[in-house]
């Protein structure tokens, strides 16, 4: 992680001089406001890729952006955290909005997004029939949120991480309470509607990418809270999943799982490709102690009457149960003993 101590007078002139050139000033303008491809930053800006690529190689290794991988295609945001990415923010803050450049920069940039929702549309209607059958099924996800808002809390905190992020729905229904976010999904169909919906509700302090839940990308201890949000039920061994989900806590931070109970609704392994039928309060409580967590809550909501097979779901909100001790100041030696 980057440091966040005040920066030294050579490290603020490198800062500056890295983004002290109009256009890779307009790169980190476009960054500010959400992930980005080469190919994408080249339609905003009219020019061409290797001269993009080259800014955006110097912006790099002055610490300003960040890039990651995601099947074939290259992704770069701008940098969160750390005294560079606060200098960033405040020039950025200096800029007038009504700049010509930028005016023109945004515009285009809200049709390549524009562009990014309507494939992500097309993604989601050609499945929409298959999605709203499994979600009839179940309690109303109005329902399932509000529990998941009550259970986390009002209080902010600084990171999120969402597995199996899907459309991104717990990065937009917290994005009031976190700093920064994460979402991680292996399909790109669904990572590009992730990315339509934030863009579509204005949330650029969350990004989404490529990853393996099992084999996270990303710094052990950096997130408060790990959200899991019917994901489990695909995996044929959810341990693994749950056992990296916790090395991404830090000390006190929370894991929020939400997934159906025990149900027999065999159809869902063909018609969506479930590898499991739900999960007892005592399996996921298990594997969550079995992880070193401490299991605060347990909720079930149940879909409907027996009648009706509704599947219940059931959320399991779980905690880190190491503190974060700070250490007493040491008082100036006074010189008596």
């Amino acid at each position: 992680m980057l440091s966040l101590s005040p920066l030294t007078l050579e490290e603020c002139v490198e800062v500056l001089k890295a983004a002290g050139e109009p256009t890779r000033l307009r790169l980190i303008a476009l960054l500010n406001q959400g992930d980005l491809t080469v190919s994408e930053m080249t339609e905003v800006l009219g020019q061409s890729q290797p001269r993009i690529s080259r800014h955006l190689k110097l912006l790099g290794e002055a610490g300003l952006v960040e890039r990651y991988q995601e099947g074939a295609w290259a992704y770069f945001r701008m940098t969160r955290d750390g005294a560079r990415a606060k200098l960033m923010r405040h020039a950025l803050n200096a800029a007038s909005p009504s700049d010509a450049h930028l005016a023109r920069d945004g515009e285009r940039l809200a049709s390549v997004k524009q562009a990014r929702a309507s494939r992500a549309e097309a993604y989601f209607s050609a499945n929409a029939e298959s999605w709203n059958d499994l979600r009839n099924r179940h309690v109303a996800d109005e329902k399932v949120e509000a529990e998941i808002l009550k259970l986390i809390g009002r209080a902010p905190f600084d990171g999120l991480l969402d597995l199996g992020t899907g459309t991104g729905r717990m990065l937009e229904l917290l994005a009031d309470r976190y700093s920064r976010a994460i979402g991680i999904d292996s399909s790109r169909n669904m990572l590009a509607i992730a990315r339509a919906q934030l863009d579509e509700a204005g949330i650029t302090h969350a990004s989404v990418r490529q990853g393996d839940i099992l084999n996270l990308p990303l710094d052990r201890e950096s997130f408060d809270v790990v959200t899991i949000h019917q994901v489990l039920h695909f995996l044929h061994d959810p341990l693994p999943a749950i056992t990296e989900a916790a090395r991404m806590l830090r000390p006190g931070g929370r894991i929020v799982v939400v997934d159906f109970a025990p149900h027999d609704h065999e159809e869902l392994r063909l018609e969506h490709a479930h590898a499991r039928l739900g999960f007892s309060q005592q399996q996921v409580s298990d594997w969550l102690k079995h992880c070193g967590l401490t299991v605060e809550k347990i909720v079930d909501l149940p879909g409907g009457s027996d009648k009706d097979r509704a599947l219940t779901v059931t959320i399991w909100l779980a905690r880190d149960p190491r503190l974060l001790i700070a250490a007493e100041p040491i008082s100036p030696s006074t010189g008596t003993a």
